[in-house]
């Protein structure tokens, strides 16, 4: 399965036929730029196409009423003076007689890729649409929206697919209340992310901030929240304040933001009444503590980030294996190479020379094997692998990876080290090495470049952990390449180190190579102890290589909250960190807040 693209030329048919300064930004362009963006980075190439089809007025129906329904369809037969007095009628919205026509590919592609993605034809997908859907009303148009494509998406998702829970994550500049009342009172959960209109409008120039909703960042339901961003790079108060406000908000109906004997809206940095819609504008916070950062104005110049946009193909090979046992590597995933190469002997043996642990013949054949894999993925030849290890060889191979790869050119690495992995002695503390060491030990930070973390018991407390320390950590380190290593009593499960590795794929571009201790099955049964046929590799090494090849990842199962000592180590752990990486202040644990030195 591949990513699919669904896509209708005649969405360009429909345009702005009078002056509209409001209007005149939803134009053809935005579609046709973002086509060739794709085009230009060689991923249309690498994806599954597919030709949008017009959704049907049944299909309409799922939200919209049949009497708008009928309306926009008779725009089809309107003059242009008709159009616009039509279209005076709603906020920020334009008719054109190709609407009816472009609006319903918009519905029918996003229902297309829904069927594709749950009928197993697409792994996942993107629909490139216009008119955009997420203002758009049950019987009404709103900011350049016709149909809602997201919601009559989800609605069909239920309805032909069976779907019980979905999740909506809506990011614009404007709050996106069309899907809020189509589902505010629903059980799923709607989560719109949304631009301050106060920064972006010096920016674009066009755009006002009419759709700013009152208590913006005050959710209407557990089954709705908004969370209001402000533009800028560095951590602002207000963001921070407004995605506190909805933690704070939302912590009685989900316990996954939970803390046990922690009052959330205390824990949150707010009085009592900040979470109360109906407090006056004057008791809420307003001001930022002093020193805080602070966010400045967006300059109206372009973003320098499309114009560097450059092709980017794949590297020839996504994910190699390097297995000592051959037979082993008849059970690998579909697409996922078993790498044979080795470097040169005596270059292997160089590097072994200072660790006893190296110095066996099958731990010195491995090592090989792994710098052959490691020097694919520094030449862009592969884009991630996964070495399986004699346990007491992990960690002296950890290091001969380590400085392999700072003498060939990283500038820097995030290595991150499960069980009984200590850091190197003599690794520098000079910023290039980022080294999280994860298992039961006393949460420490002997550096901002090494974090002690203890392993998490809970699922709660997993998840807490990767959101709230290790990613941020990791994509404030930005490091050329990600070392996940796990050594002898790292007690990860299949379902955990599946998700860490496939989230760790984003900070360094998907360059991720994973060191684990090869745990043999016992021998045993006919044959004097002997296993008939080849025997394959143990399920932990196979769940991570189908993460790192981009497979969906296994359930967590049931959630348990953190425990009362975990959100304290973490909470700690954080506090002490925060100084020197910016991101950890936008990930949690708010409180108020310093300048960074």
């Amino acid at each position: 399965m591949s990513t699919a693209i669904v896509h209708h030329e005649d969405m360009t048919a429909a345009r702005l036929l009078w002056d509209d300064p409001e209007c005149e930004i939803e134009c053809p362009e935005r579609l046709c730029a973002a086509l060739s963006g794709l085009q230009r980075a060689g991923l249309e190439g690498r994806c599954l196409r597919v030709s949008a089809r017009e959704a049907s007025e049944e299909e309409l129906s799922l939200v919209h009423s049949a009497e708008y329904v009928a309306l926009v369809r008779a725009t089809q037969g309107l003059t242009e003076g008709e159009l616009k007095v039509l279209s005076g009628k709603f906020d920020a919205v334009y008719f054109h007689p190709e609407t009816f026509h472009c609006a319903r590919l918009a519905a029918g592609a996003a229902l297309q890729l829904v069927d594709a993605v749950l009928t197993g034809t697409a792994r996942n997908g993107l629909a490139l649409v216009r008119p955009p859907g997420h203002h758009s009303q049950r019987a009404a148009a709103n900011g350049f929206c016709v149909f809602n494509n997201v919601a009559l998406a989800a609605q069909h998702a239920r309805q032909r697919h069976g779907l019980d829970r979905i999740l909506i994550v809506d990011w614009d500049i404007h709050h996106g209340q069309g899907i809020q009342y189509t589902f505010e009172d629903d059980p799923g959960l709607t989560l719109s992310l949304c631009w301050s209109p106060r920064d972006l409008t010096q920016l674009l120039g066009t755009l006002r901030g009419r759709c700013w909703p009152p208590r913006s960042a005050l959710p209407t339901s557990h089954g709705c929240c908004r969370c209001w961003l402000e533009a800028g790079s560095a951590p602002c108060w207000s963001a921070l304040e407004s995605i506190q406000r909805v933690r704070a908000a939302q912590a009685p109906h989900w316990m996954s933001l939970q803390s046990e004997g922690v009052d959330v809206q205390a824990s949150a940095g707010l009085p009592r009444y900040a979470c109360d819609p109906y407090s006056p504008p004057e008791a809420r916070p307003s001001a930022p503590p002093p020193g805080s950062p602070v966010c400045e104005p967006a300059a109206a110049t372009p973003s320098p980030l499309l114009d560097e946009l450059q092709p980017c193909p794949p590297p020839p090979i996504r994910t190699a294996v390097a297995l000592t046992v051959p037979d082993a590597a008849l059970f690998l995933p579909p697409g996922v190479l078993h790498q044979v190469g080795s470097v040169p002997r005596e270059e292997t043996e160089a590097w072994a020379r200072p660790h006893e642990s190296l110095a066996q013949d099958e731990a010195c054949t491995v090592l090989g094997k792994l710098l052959h894999l490691l020097d694919g993925i520094l030449d862009g030849q592969v884009n991630n692998g996964l070495t399986l290890i004699p346990g007491p060889a992990v960690a002296a191979a950890l290091d001969v990876v380590i400085q392999r790869a700072l003498s060939h050119g990283s500038q820097r690495l995030l290595c991150l080290a499960l069980g009984q992995l200590d850091r190197p002695l003599e690794l520098a503390d000079d910023g290039r090495t980022l080294w999280l060491s994860i298992k039961d030990q006393a949460a420490a930070a002997p550096s901002p470049f090494h974090v002690c973390v203890p392993l998490p018991g809970t699922t709660g407390g997993f998840l807490s952990c990767l959101l709230g320390l290790v990613l941020p950590l990791a994509y404030s380190c930005r490091p050329d390449l990600v070392l996940l290593a796990l050594g002898p009593g790292h007690g990860l499960q299949e379902p955990r180190a599946a998700l860490l590795a496939a989230a760790l794929q984003g900070p360094a571009g998907g360059r991720v190579l994973a060191l684990v201790e090869e745990v043999r099955p016992a021998v045993g049964g006919e044959a004097g102890g002997r296993r008939a046929g080849p025997c394959p590799p143990p399920p932990l090494p196979t769940a991570l290589a189908l993460a790192l090849h981009g497979a969906a990842l296994p359930s967590l199962g049931a959630f348990c909250r953190a425990s009362p000592e975990e959100s304290r180590a973490l909470t700690h752990l954080r506090r002490q960190l925060e100084p020197r990486w910016e991101m950890l202040r936008v990930s949690g644990g708010p409180r108020p807040l310093s300048k960074a030195r």
